[in-house]
């Protein structure tokens, strides 16, 4: 008997609706007519919570390859949680190309690095343009660490190939107008997410 037929079955016994069970259970209706349908299967935390909440064990509910699969599937999802928190506090550190002194400034023959705040050798226009990018690219560190909080998956995907998108275009810009302290430091945040997403798709 499959997963969710054994539910169904410990459930009708008890003479409880789908919805009795998910407040029980503290899980939607929904998710509860997933796993009794077949289509999909508990976490290994909503899995001991059933177990207990019907006096079975968790191999009475579930074969022992099963239970294998389910583990490797969360355990994937929970590194791939990890980098994803990682590659948006990356997108934060983008703050440095703003405070830090990444910028040249000729000044009595000298040439001294300030922050983008004093920075004025170049047009108002590429100013607009480094805020732009800046702010942007902060922005979206923040929305990818709140949809990975939240475990919004297919809105986070968009956004970290947005944020990759960004950054390559923010290295790009850097280095045409020849910033080049603050184009290394783009370059290696821009690498960092690279080897993020790369491990993430290998995992």
């Amino acid at each position: 008997m499959e997963f969710g037929e054994k539910l169904l079955e410990l459930r009708n016994g008890k003479g409880m609706t789908q919805e009795e069970l998910a407040e029980d259970l503290f899980v939607s209706r929904t998710a509860i007519s997933k796993w009794e349908s077949g289509r999909g299967y508990p976490s290994i935390d909503s899995l001991k919570e059933i177990s207990k909440y019907f006096s079975v064990s968790i191999d009475e509910l579930l074969s022992s390859e099963k239970l294998v699969t389910i583990a490797e599937k969360e355990n994937r999802a929970n590194i791939h949680r990890v980098l994803d928190y990682i590659m948006g506090l990356v997108d934060l550190m983008v703050c440095g190309l703003i405070f830090l002194p990444l910028f040249p400034h000729p000044a009595d023959g000298s040439v001294f690095a300030v922050s983008l705040l004093e920075y004025s050798d170049v047009s108002a226009d590429i100013r607009v343009i480094y805020w732009g990018l800046f702010l942007t690219l902060v922005m979206t560190g923040i929305v990818i660490v709140v949809l990975n909080y939240f475990n919004l998956e297919k809105s986070k995907r968009v956004m970290i190939a947005l944020s990759m998108g960004i950054s390559v275009i923010t290295v790009l810009v850097l280095a045409i107008t020849r910033a080049a302290y603050a184009t290394s430091l783009a370059f290696i945040l821009t690498t960092i997410k690279g080897m993020l997403l790369l491990k993430r798709e290998k995992t």
